[in-house]
């Protein structure tokens, strides 16, 4: 149709300030061996969780789980998370990647680090956006991130040894009959080493800005030893293990890292989606206690559990209602606002999901802009207005403190601009998680002559 000779011609333009995309940051990743159930074809199994190849899935999807072997870490980690959602929450949204099983926990290990040429193990959720629709931001391999294996560094040879006539073993034993004989001796350096799957996880996380919720090992001194081999702001420790009745009803221990991706979920759910609230002093369900009980005491930062929280990890334990000096009255609680950045100013994991989430969300809103429109005034200001808007809202939910948002006048220039290329200025500050008070607590003399001068009063008045 071309224009009228007399009359109106209407255009639409929307170069206007997008409204926001929001990101999904709740969704839950999986990646481990887990079996059928007896029951269950193999045919079935396959087809439902195809060996190597990462599935879309509900954690209440009950048609699919109950091809799963009910004993499996699988089961138990679903199971976990469903345990922790918040009211009105039916399900959370995973993406689960079986990989086979070992003939040993190394082999098992090596499996789940997968290759990040074939996208096989973890290494396959960077493909799950394009795939299945969704980026998994909450990952977990529930039962293979506590090991760690040793190994050999250096031998120095201390002792060389004499009169032997023949060769001694490798322990340094035999050397033949001379009774004057001296075995040689030796000083072996074993270094222990990282959690591999712990170790591969930052270059999987960093991809998809994702983090990833890791069980390290009971105690105090082994989790010390455990987390100085690992650093990563993606990277969320908890301690210890949990336990909860199985369906046969016996106690068995679980890790606990399925709980507390449940708890993020929840938290998640309770702020609109928004990934800017800690999961600390949550309480957890379905477990019958922790695996070991650590000491804590909120005024004493030498009990056990305030050490672990020290090391950046998280830990549970117990309420107790007599106990002042606990975190709550009963029940099971889950402590912990730190992942194990070195850096202090992204130490505490909500922060960093934070920005993620803003970042992700600006990059989907933006987008809609690119190759669109001209590189106009009107099209600075609406990008700018855009980044404004999401931001605004952040300050306005309590998610951030504040923001400045503008067109950068110190990097922009006539070249960038003729290209077609601009550059956007952003700061922001996330709120911090209240986690200590220091209260003061000094004698009031002034409520020692208030006393004086009501007394004085009254005397008056009956005088």
């Amino acid at each position: 149709m071309t224009d009228p000779v007399f009359g109106i011609t209407i255009r639409r333009d929307a170069n206007e300030a997008a409204v926001p995309s929001n990101a999904l940051m709740s969704v839950v990743g999986i990646c481990m061996p887990f079996a059928k159930a007896a029951t269950a074809a193999q045919e079935a199994f396959d087809a439902a969780f195809p060996e190597g190849v990462a599935v879309r899935m509900n954690s209440n999807d009950s048609t699919k789980l109950a091809l799963c072997d009910l004993d499996s870490l699988f089961i138990d980690a679903v199971e976990g998370i469903n345990a922790q959602l918040g009211p009105y929450q039916v399900a959370a949204q995973l993406v689960v990647n079986r990989v086979a099983e070992g003939d040993d926990i190394a082999e098992t290990i090596a499996n789940i680090v997968g290759s990040s040429v074939n996208g096989t193990g973890i290494n396959a959720f960077v493909n799950a956006g394009a795939d299945l629709g969704v980026y998994p931001r909450l990952i977990m391999t529930p039962g293979y991130t506590t090991q760690q294996f040793g190994a050999l560094t250096s031998l120095a040879l201390t002792t060389q040894g004499t009169n032997m006539t023949a060769a001694p073993a490798v322990a340094f034993t035999g050397g033949g009959a001379d009774a004057g004989k001296v075995l040689p001796t030796a000083t072996a350096t074993v270094e222990e080493l990282a959690n591999a799957v712990c170790a591969a996880l930052p270059e999987v996380l960093n991809k998809i800005l994702a983090v990833a919720i890791v069980d390290g090992p009971n105690g105090l001194s082994a989790f010390t030893q455990w987390r100085e081999t690992l650093s990563s702001d993606r990277l969320i420790p908890v301690t210890p293990g949990v336990k909860r009745i199985d369906k046969d009803g016996d106690v068995v221990t679980r890790p606990a890292a399925p709980r507390i991706a449940g708890v993020a979920v929840r938290r998640d759910y309770e702020n609109d989606g928004r990934p800017f609230r800690s999961w600390a002093n949550q309480a957890l369900y379905g477990i019958v206690g922790p695996e070991q009980n650590y000491r804590f005491s909120l005024t004493d930062g030498s009990t056990e559990g305030q050490e672990i929280l020290a090391a950046q990890g998280g830990i549970i334990v117990r309420g107790d209602s007599g106990d002042d000096f606990a975190i709550a009255e009963g029940g099971f609680v889950y402590i912990g606002t730190d992942n194990l950045s070195a850096q202090t100013i992204w130490q505490q994991y909500h922060k960093v999901r934070g920005r993620d989430f803003i970042e992700l969300t600006c990059l989907r809103t933006l987008r809609q802009f690119l190759g669109k429109f001209n590189l106009t005034t009107q099209t600075i200001q609406s990008v700018v207005n855009t980044v404004h808007d999401i931001l605004a809202k952040a300050e306005a939910n309590g998610d951030i403190l504040g923001f400045k948002c503008r067109f950068d006048l110190e990097l922009n220039n006539a070249q960038d601009l003729r290209s077609g290329h601009i550059y956007i200025d952003a700061q922001f500050e996330e709120a911090p998680v209240f986690r200590r008070l220091t209260m003061t607590s000094r004698p009031y003399a002034p409520a020692l002559q208030a006393t004086i001068d009501e007394l004085i009063a009254r005397q008056n008045l009956i005088s």
